[in-house]
């Protein structure tokens, strides 16, 4: 399993390609989330994503699949 709470979001061209998948995957979860609208689930202290807000998560995505080519 692709261990991504230790990884840091600056250094993605570091991450291998199924970290990079599970991050995209949990990306876009996490977009989805925040679209509806209602109270989306609070994350916990050490998750990647803490504090990113949808626009942030938004150009995470973009950085993501850059680095998967």
């Amino acid at each position: 399993m692709a261990n991504i709470k230790t990884k840091s979001l600056k250094e993605l061209e570091a991450w291998n390609i199924k970290e990079l998948r599970k991050l995209r995957i949990t990306v876009k979860n996490r977009i989805e989330s925040l679209k509806t609208g209602l109270k989306p689930k609070e994350l916990s202290a050490s998750h990647v994503l803490r504090g990113l807000e949808i626009g942030e998560c938004q150009s995470l995505l973009e950085k993501i699949k850059r680095a998967e080519k």
